[in-house]
């Protein structure tokens, strides 16, 4: 089978944000122009990755899993970039976590063969449809979730169509998304996957951000109460399959350090089970709500590797970066930049000022005087401090929230060196 090539012969130009060039370039050729966005060389705007920090957020997390005896299969939705996931599958993580079918088919296609579909499929339409794909890759070591017989059903006609010897189901508990929620679905679920040909059950599985809410001390209290659950299942499942090995899937970026403490014990004592996490962006990390999220962890201690605590807020590093220049100082306290909701995250909060240069030279302290107030489809309009004197053509960096919902809008990701320079750029493929 031919693996999806990174580019299909496609030339970098102006078809792609960021990319100045009309006549286009040659992927391999990138790195040689020694582009700069603090320069304005390129188009802006641009979204950029600090390639050393991604590095040191997936070492840093990598050896943390390892210490706490968990794997992860970080989850592909939040870049879709075949090359980032074949990253950090190389460097030690267990496989890689898809949304849906469509992601399944991109990382297969670029040679990926140990997946998680962390969701429901749909039903018997979806069910042919996935197992068109599987048919297409029978090497593939595959994993999905099922919340009810239906979605054991639908399941069970992908491994029909498939043909393959057998399809991992794992049970799903749920907590304000999908999910069984009593031991009646459970105990349902578990016995549509034993009836069913060509599936065997792989373990159980729950997602513990939808049980979040906005006061942490309840947020804590609903995730306990789904371990408990969770823990429930697992021993419903291990006795319905005494002898395979199973897997305990949970833990998303935010609360992966809960989920553990309440797991890990679990699969130790099983013997024969493994935590598997799907956290996925905080090998981003941003200046919003993961920065957030990882004041909490050191609030709840930190991470702990080897014996020795580190903090989170300082051992993650911001790996995105958006860069804008300033179009108009229409009126005093505001500008307007060239960039809106078609190029960054809003969900969870606005981006945020970071540097400012001006003919590649940076501005100290002029970014803390700035703040974006409001975006539309092109433009951001800051807020400007009396004394700041920002001016037309000044280039921004700007740190990003949420890096899901930053991703998705950008058709090619530039990543940059220590120095600051374009070193290559990374295609994203959300369909």
């Amino acid at each position: 089978m031919q693996f999806l090539s990174r580019w299909d012969g496609q030339r970098l130009s102006t078809t792609i944000r960021g990319i100045p060039l009309v006549d286009g370039l040659a992927p391999e050729d990138l790195g040689s122009q020694r582009w700069s966005p603090s320069r304005g060389d390129l188009a802006l705007p641009a979204l950029t990755l600090d390639e050393a920090a991604f590095a040191a957020n997936r070492d840093l997390f990598l050896t943390w899993c390892a210490s706490a005896g968990v794997a992860v299969a970080p989850h592909a939705k939040t870049p879709m970039s075949p090359e980032l996931a074949r990253s950090l599958r190389a460097a030690g993580a267990w496989g890689t976590t898809v949304a849906n079918i469509q992601q399944a088919a991109v990382l297969l296609a670029s040679g990926e063969r140990r997946l998680l579909l962390a969701n429901e499929i749909g039903g018997l339409a979806a069910g042919r449809r996935l197992g068109a794909l599987l048919g297409a890759y029978p090497d593939v070591e595959f994993h999905a979730f099922a919340d009810s017989p239906a979605a054991v059903a639908a399941l069970a006609e992908a491994a029909r169509v498939a043909k393959c010897s057998e399809l991992s189901v794992l049970v799903e508990l749920g907590a304000g998304r999908a999910g069984a929620r009593d031991r009646t679905a459970i105990e349902a679920t578990i016995a549509a996957v034993l009836a069913a040909d060509r599936l065997v059950l792989g373990g159980v599985a729950t997602y513990e951000g939808a049980a979040a809410t906005a006061d942490a001390d309840a947020t804590m209290r609903a995730i306990a109460a789904l371990m408990k659950r969770t823990i429930e299942a697992f021993a419903m499942v291990r006795a319905a399959a005494p002898r395979r090995p199973l897997i305990v899937s949970a833990g998303g970026s935010a609360y992966f350090d809960v989920v553990t403490r309440a797991l890990a014990p679990i699969a130790q004592a099983d013997g024969n089970a493994t935590v598997l996490l799907r956290s996925g962006a905080l090998f981003f990390a941003d200046h919003g709500i993961y920065a957030r999220a990882f004041a909490e962890i050191d609030r709840r201690g930190g991470l702990v590797i080897n014996g020795a605590r580190h903090s989170a807020s300082d051992s993650f590093r911001p790996a995105l970066t958006l860069w804008a220049e300033v179009l108009s100082r229409p009126e005093t306290g505001l500008a307007i930049v060239g960039f809106g909701m078609r190029d960054a995250s809003f969900d969870q909060g606005l981006p945020v000022p970071l540097r400012v240069f001006r003919d590649g030279i940076e501005q100290n302290g002029l970014a803390e005087s700035l703040s974006v107030t409001r975006l539309n489809d092109q433009h951001a309009f800051l807020s400007v401090a009396p004394e700041a004197a920002l001016a037309v053509g000044d280039i921004i960096a700007f740190g990003i929230s949420h890096p899901c919902t930053c991703l998705d809008r950008w058709r090619v990701i530039l990543a940059l060196d220590t120095d600051g320079v374009v070193t290559r750029a990374l295609p994203t493929q959300f369909g």
